[in-house]
C-alpha cells in the first residue's frame, strides 16, 4: 500500500505531451499528480481548468503538475477544449492516458482485479481514482489527499501543503493549523532547547512546554 514516505512508483506512460518516464520527467523538482475517474465529467472539468490557471504558482515553487484520467490520450485531447470552454483555461500540463488502468492500479487507486481496460467502465466504477499525490525531489510521497467524486478539490490547499512541505524539508520546524506562508511556525520536538536557543537566540513563545512557536525562518 502506498503511504506518505513511500517511493512514488515509476512508470512509462503516454500523455497528451508524448511518452514520459515518470521519475525522469519529474527531474530534481517537486510534482503534483492528480487523478480523475473519467473524462467529460463535470466536477473534474472544473478542477482541470482551475489547475491550468494555477500552473504559474506551481512553477514558482519548482513543482510540475500532471493529470491522470482513466481514459485514452485521444479522449483527453478532445476533453481539453471543453475544459477551456467551461473554465477559460486550456490545460498546458500533460494528462496521462490510463485506458489500461495500469497507473491507477500501480498507485493503489484501483484493485488488481479491476481489469485491463477503461471500456465499459463508468465514473462510479473508477470513483477511487481521485487522489492528489505530492511528490518531492527525492521521489518520495510527501502528501496524499483523496476526495469523493461529488466534492471539487481545493487546489489552493495543495499549494499550501507544498509551501509547508518545502519549508519543513529545509528547516526543523512544523506548521500549525491553518498556517499560511509567512506565519509563525513550531520548532519540532526532536530539536532540544539548547539547539533551539542557538538557532533562535530571541527565544520563542511557549503556551505549553512542548509547544515552541517562532517566526517562520527566512
Amino acid at each position: 500500500m502506498l503511504r506518505i514516505g513511500s517511493k512514488a512508483p515509476d512508470f512509462t506512460a503516454t500523455t497528451t505531451q508524448g511518452t514520459i518516464r515518470f521519475h525522469e520527467w519529474i527531474g530534481d523538482g517537486w510534482c503534483v499528480l492528480f487523478s480523475h475517474p473519467k473524462d467529460f465529467t463535470p466536477v473534474c472539468t472544473t478542477e482541470l481548468g482551475y489547475m491550468a490557471g494555477l500552473q504559474p504558482e506551481f512553477a514558482r515553487r519548482n513543482c510540475k503538475i500532471i493529470g491522470l484520467s482513466v481514459d485514452s490520450v485521444e479522449d483527453h485531447s478532445r476533453w481539453a477544449q471543453d475544459i477551456k470552454d467551461a473554465t477559460g483555461h486550456l490545460p498546458s500540463y500533460p494528462m496521462i492516458g490510463d485506458s489500461d488502468l495500469a497507473v491507477a492500479k500501480l498507485y493503489g487507486m484501483l484493485p488488481e482485479d479491476a481489469g485491463e481496460t477503461a471500456k465499459g467502465r463508468t465514473a462510479a466504477d473508477n470513483q477511487t481514482v481521485r487522489t492528489v499525490f505530492v511528490i518531492g525531489p527525492d521521489k518520495l510521497v510527501k502528501a496524499m489527499i483523496s476526495y469523493p467524486m461529488s466534492t471539487g478539490r481545493n487546489f489552493d490547499e495543495v499549494l499550501r501543503v507544498i509551501d509547508s512541505a518545502q519549508l519543513t524539508a529545509k528547516h526543523k520546524v512544523a506548521t500549525p493549523v491553518n498556517w499560511k506562508q509567512g506565519e509563525d511556525v513550531i520548532i519540532v520536538p526532536t530539536v532540544s532547547d539548547d539547539e533551539a536557543r542557538q538557532k533562535y537566540p530571541g527565544g520563542w513563545k511557549s503556551p505549553k512546554p512542548y509547544i515552541r512557536i517562532v517566526a517562520q525562518p527566512k
